[in-house]
């Protein structure tokens, strides 16, 4: 049998589980490995990472589960729930010295001290008076002692301060840092212009040529990874970035700076300190690492805390997420037919993270009853059938069951906030489906959860609306935002009518998602709409995700046949938002949008074409395509296309195999 390694996120990764144990197969999963397992603790993914493992905890007594983390404090509780053998190590093959900087003192963390930080030296740096009023926290005296002979990474608060911090520093260097691998430096900038499709972020060309760079999600995926590449490389020798690199790109320094004791407004948690100094002196790259934590006078008591203090526990989401947490797993294993009434969820319960630390984190209801009470909500909505009787009544309980409604939320994965929501919009969108153009599809595919952080700009919309012709402006008006509305909002006029924001900023970021489908431009469209490139990306990425559960939601529905055929070609041009005879080459790993097209521009208009290849003629034919890529590029083309053919033979077995529940007195033989 063939066995398959998957590499996922825990989104994806819950539904490959549950796909699993409805198949009867999660006895085939031998192993399964969760780094970060300290995620547990982080809001809705963590109450998703925690059904997980409780599931194949609970179904599979063959399946190992390894959990890997440098940031955990209560690990009674996270052995207790993965029935775990407990291994540490504080071993590190490079040491890290923690300072703390306040004003020109540099301090050494040191739990020996009384107060946890012990002298080590005055910085020795001479600042002119203009200097000292640009860089009041020394941080170019800081990176310059190491840069550019070895790598930096400062953190920074926000992402505008990330950008400010590389514009600032770059402004002061002396200009011999241009020198240091200058060709690099300039194919860097080349490759990043060829991302943009000809735009470069203004920022990044004023700093690339020092070596430095700024790295936030504002940035669009690519162009992160290919700032990555160059940082691991030594093209840049200092990156400013936010918390989000700490959590998950390995890019070590010799030095790591923390700008401030804040990831946005927050003040700092020990775990989230931990992650970032952890970037400080990997092995095999650097001798020696340290970190340094810029501190204001005000700040000095809360950070002799945090330095001190042990690691924060990390707590169960199933509680706090409610529709996310307890009433989607609740949902689950009813559909899944892991527990079928109220004992066995309970038992269930008692076997998950939440089940081991409910008295701490529930003291006013038992397990059972918060059980009970999320059964209750699931039946309320519709998405369960069946009756709750109290806990003082006898245990006989009759089986629960879903509910067609209730089958299609958990198969599409929908958030229960949201499924009575979509529910009705896809049956109001049956009454009057405009199909003329995307519009109307993607009101319905836009995420939920993103309208409440959309801010409209007024006039942006209103240009946009103009810009639609009648039939797209009718959509609008089907949805629930009419054009008198938006006109006045665009005027500043006051509206005493009241309306859906959630309705008024779904239609809005709609709106964003129709203009990248037609221009498949993040720059041109991030302008248009004033919003960063990263946002309009992640805006995109999540639409195909929803587009995709959308479509699951509506196969489980027999009302919904007409959007099934729809979402399918949707939920393709959302993934790889290109022109349509793109996509077939795009689903090959390593081909972007820029090189799909100069593929098909040299004939090579299919998969076929693409497995067939020869990478020595690839090579002469492709600009700035080097023989390792065309050789990764064929090798992944031909593995996709082996993919396809053994997923169509599949099909074809599955056709010809004989039923097995047929009489034997029914099987004839064709003359």
């Amino acid at each position: 049998m063939k066995k398959s390694l998957y590499i996922a996120t825990i989104e994806k990764g819950h539904g490959l589980v549950n796909s699993l144990i409805e198949t009867g197969r999660v006895g085939d999963l031998g192993l399964v490995v969760v780094d970060e397992l300290h995620m547990l603790g982080e809001g809705s993914r963590g109450a998703i990472l925690e059904m997980i493992l409780a599931k194949i905890l609970y179904i599979s007594k063959t399946t190992q589960i390894i959990g890997m983390s440098a940031t955990l404090n209560n690990v009674g509780d996270l052995q207790q729930f993965l029935q775990a053998e407990y291994y540490s190590n504080n071993f590190r093959p490079v040491e890290l010295k923690e300072y703390v900087k306040i004003q020109d003192s540099i301090y050494e963390v040191d739990d020996k001290a009384e107060n946890g930080l012990t002298f080590s030296r005055l910085l020795n740096f001479k600042y002119s008076s203009n200097l000292q009023k640009m860089d009041p926290d020394h941080l170019i005296a800081l990176v310059t002692e190491v840069i550019p002979n070895y790598s930096c990474l400062v953190f920074c608060p926000t992402k505008k301060n990330c950008e400010n911090v590389a514009e600032m520093i770059c402004k002061y260097l002396n200009k011999e840092y241009k020198n240091q691998r200058e060709n690099e430096k300039q194919d860097l900038i080349k490759d990043l212009k060829n991302i943009g499709k000809g735009s470069l972020c203004p920022v990044l060309k004023r700093t690339i040529p020092f070596g430095i760079a700024y790295h936030h999600s504002g940035l669009t995926s690519d162009e992160r990874k290919r700032i990555e590449e160059a940082y691991s490389t030594g093209v840049l020798c200092l990156l400013t970035c936010t918390s989000t690199l700490a959590a998950g790109v390995n890019l070590p320094a010799r030095r790591v700076i923390l700008r401030a004791p804040y990831v946005a407004t927050e003040f700092l948690k020990k775990n989230q300190y931990k992650q970032m100094i952890g970037r400080a002196g990997r092995a095999g790259i650097d001798s020696a690492g340290e970190s340094i934590l810029i501190v204001q006078e005000k700040d000095k008591h809360l950070v002799r805390d945090l330095v001190n203090n042990p690691l924060e526990n990390c707590y169960s989401n199933l509680f706090l997420e409610f529709t996310k947490g307890i009433q989607s797993l609740l949902l689950s294993l009813v559909g899944l037919k892991i527990a079928r009434n109220p004992e066995e969820i309970y038992h269930f319960m008692c076997c998950t993270l939440f089940g081991v630390q409910q008295q701490f984190l529930s003291k006013e209801k038992s397990l059972s009853a918060i059980t009970r009470e999320a059964l209750g909500c699931l039946i309320e909505k519709g998405l369960l059938k069946g009756k709750i009787t109290s806990e003082k009544e006898q245990k006989s309980q009759s089986n629960l069951e879903i509910t067609q409604l209730g089958q299609a939320t958990y198969k599409g994965s929908i958030d229960l906030a949201y499924c009575d929501a979509l529910y009705r919009d896809l049956k109001k969108g049956l009454e009057g489906l405009v199909l003329e153009s995307y519009l109307h599809l993607l009101y319905l595919t836009t995420p939920y959860d993103m309208t409440y952080h959309c801010r409209p700009d007024w006039m942006i919309y209103f240009r946009q609306f103009s810009q639609l012709n009648s039939v797209e402006q009718k959509v609008a008006a089907i949805v629930g935002v009419p054009e008198s509305f938006i006109t006045k909002k665009a005027s500043g006029q006051a509206i005493k009518k009241d309306m859906d924001n959630c309705v008024i900023n779904r239609l809005y970021l709609s709106f964003v998602l129709y203009a990248l489908l037609k221009e498949t431009n993040i720059w041109n469209v991030s302008e248009k709409f004033n919003m960063s490139r990263g946002y309009v990306q992640n805006l995109l990425n999540s639409a195909a995700s929803f587009s995709s559960c959308v479509l699951h939601f509506c196969e489980e529905l027999e009302e919904f046949w007409v959007y099934k055929a729809l979402l399918t070609e949707l939920t393709k041009r959302l993934t790889y938002c290109v022109k349509a005879e793109l996509i077939p080459l795009m689903e090959v790993a390593g081909v972007l949008e820029s090189r799909a097209k100069q593929l098909y521009d040299s004939g090579y208009k299919t998969l076929a074409h693409l497995a067939n290849a020869d990478p020595e003629t690839l090579v002469k034919m492709i600009e700035h395509l080097s023989r390792r890529q065309a050789r990764q590029i064929v090798s992944s083309a031909k593995m996709l296309l082996r993919e396809k053919a053994e997923a169509l033979q599949e099909e074809v077995e599955e056709l010809l195999k004989v039923p097995t529940d047929t009489s034997e007195g029914l099987l004839t033989t064709l003359p």
